[in-house]
């Protein structure tokens, strides 16, 4: 048999197979017992049944002329356990149950008891040993009486075993409840949830692993804070001279008719630009990784879309993005600074590595769906899967800084949303679609 895999689960089956055996072992014990009494007592009434019966025999047959044998008359027809023969020193019988059989009764060879392989007897004698009384029991109605006695024990524990199987499993999982309830919080929690979980009513042996696991949790919130901290300052800091520096590179392209300091002034300011650009999706990366991204309440997010992609529509150039939204709100309780972010990163991955003479496809389904889907050709599985890793461009000649979907990646793991890459398109043969599914929508497929 094979042990269950949860705790609550080996308590029980550990329990209630202790418990089944110390009752079935105390059964058997008291069956025991109980039948070494019964034998004493039954001995007992065979010995006090014939002290009792053989004096009146002995009057009797005193009394009695002649030696003639005289059955004992029964008042109405009954089951008789007990029978006894009454004989005198030649073994002549003087007096019998109505029930006695000679062959069952053996010659008396003295006081005490005796025992055949059907009955169980006790002699006795009166007069000098003139007059033997021999009282016979069946070892069948010993056997009846003992087998009613266990049948006795045993009925009630066809009741009792699965009573006390159902109370343990019940005390077990009500003592486990607490330990289920912390295991639930921990589950609930997200990623950006690092904070502590109460243990005031876990029980004393689970509580020091409870301890240790806020002390990780803690560990790692310090952790994991410091990193965002860092990435999100560096990056912040990083603008002020950076926005300098381009500024001066800018003038002095303008101030300069030396065309190889022009050249050099130009590609320093592409670089410039590129670390602009990579600071700002560090600080985009610290806001996913560091921030609360559900909020207590919906809200709709078709406007987010929308004024998102007005700015990047602009630059990208007119017509360049294709926009399809519901006439329906589409509600959710993602933040929605989140959400821009989502959008940004997503379609600015496929204005960068799309094909540049094809539109970009942006679709808001009803159900809370992001679509971005842009042409090309399409990306290997092996690419495909490691795409949502920082720094991880994919065989592309496309200028960028690896981070967009590494963005939108830790967005939908600490916002309990989730993000799916397709390439080639479903049912095609090239192309590329990101799929977005919002948390707390207010209608799924």
């Amino acid at each position: 048999m094979k042990m269950p895999s949860s705790l609550q689960g080996r308590l029980a089956l550990a329990l209630g197979l202790s418990l089944t055996l110390l009752w079935l072992v105390t059964a058997w014990a008291t069956s025991t017992l109980l039948r070494a009494e019964m034998g004493e007592v039954f001995d007992s009434t065979l010995e006090e049944t014939a002290q009792r019966i053989l004096p009146l025999a002995v009057l009797d047959t005193i009394n009695r002329e002649g030696g003639v044998g005289q059955r004992i008359s029964t008042l109405h027809e009954h089951e008789e356990f007990f029978t006894y023969i009454v004989r005198d020193d030649q073994g002549h019988v003087l007096l019998r149950s109505h029930a006695a059989e000679d062959a069952v009764f053996p010659a008396f060879d003295g006081m005490g008891f005796r025992q055949t392989a059907t009955h169980r007897l006790y002699y006795d004698a009166a007069l000098q040993g003139s007059i033997t009384i021999a009282v016979a029991e069946p070892l069948s109605h010993r056997a009846d009486v003992a087998r009613e006695v266990t049948i006795g024990l045993i009925l009630p524990l066809s009741v009792v075993i699965p009573l006390g199987l159902i109370g343990v499993l019940f005390i077990v999982q009500l003592s486990l409840r607490s330990v289920r309830r912390f295991s639930r919080a921990l589950a609930r929690r997200g990623a950006s949830d690092l904070s502590a979980v109460g243990d005031d009513k876990l029980p004393e042996e689970i509580k020091p692993m409870a301890k240790a696991v806020n002390n990780v949790l803690n560990r790692l919130g310090r952790t994991l804070e410091a990193e965002r901290s860092f990435a999100a300052n560096a990056a912040h800091e990083l603008r002020t001279p950076v926005a300098a520096a381009l500024a001066q590179t800018q003038r002095l392209m303008s101030e300069t008719s030396d065309a190889n300091v022009g050249q050099r002034a130009d590609d320093i300011e592409v670089s410039l630009r590129r670390l602009t650009r990579l600071s700002e999706k560090l600080m985009q990366l610290a806001r996913a990784e560091g921030g609360r991204l559900r909020l207590d309440n919906s809200s709709d997010l078709r406007p987010i879309l929308r004024m998102a992609l007005t700015e990047l529509n602009q630059a990208a150039g007119p017509g360049r993005i294709e926009i399809e939204t519901p006439a329906k709100p589409v509600l959710s309780d993602l933040d929605p600074d989140a959400f821009a972010i989502v959008v940004r990163n997503l379609v600015e991955n496929a204005l960068r590595h799309g094909g540049s003479d094809t539109a970009i496809k942006v679709r808001l389904n009803r159900n809370g769906t992001l679509h971005v889907i842009n042409d090309g050709p399409p990306v290997s599985p092996e690419i495909l899967a490691r795409l949502t890793a920082r720094f991880e461009r994919g065989q592309t000649s496309g200028k960028g800084s690896g981070l967009g979907l590494s963005i939108v990646q830790a967005i939908a793991d600490g916002g309990q949303a989730t993000l799916v890459l397709h390439s080639p398109l479903p049912g095609g043969t090239e192309g590329f679609e990101a799929v977005f599914q919002l948390p707390g929508s207010a209608e799924k497929d």
